[in-house]
């Protein structure tokens, strides 16, 4: 079955895991949900996709509210806090039967991306500032 997914959305199985794929990521997922009865369920892949951006949604949120308290630009990327992260998302694929080798690099595209949104919205809020010094 993941080789027919894997064809299917013409994803590379000969790229790095290391490298962060959205397509890995989405058989993964896939997998899970045809695993749990058997069936593959394209309008439960919706429901958790839904859940997925409500989530994320509330993520960043607090992308948001770090950009208004930190002091400066210079904290907006804390690497102990990704690697504090990392560590956190490797332990609860362990008590979910995630593997690490998926969530990783799903993890830390998305911290990546957080941390993207972050500095633009810190700049966003400290522009009028520096423009009307």
């Amino acid at each position: 079955m993941v080789a027919t997914l894997l064809k299917a959305f013409n994803i590379d199985t000969g790229a790095s895991l290391h490298t962060p794929s959205v397509g890995v990521a989405l058989v993964a997922l896939l997998v899970r949900v045809a695993r749990a009865d058997g069936v593959y369920d394209g309008a439960e892949i919706d429901r958790i996709d839904r859940l997925l951006v409500e989530i994320l949604a509330e993520r960043q949120s607090f992308m948001d509210a770090a950009a208004r308290i930190k002091p400066h630009r210079g904290v907006v990327r804390d690497n102990a806090r990704i690697e504090d992260i990392i560590v956190k998302i490797k332990s609860e694929c362990e008590k979910h039967g995630l593997s690490p080798a998926i969530a990783e690099p799903v993890w830390r595209t998305l911290i990546d991306r957080c941390i993207a949104y972050e500095f633009r919205s810190y700049d966003a809020r400290k522009m009028p500032e520096t423009e009307s010094s």
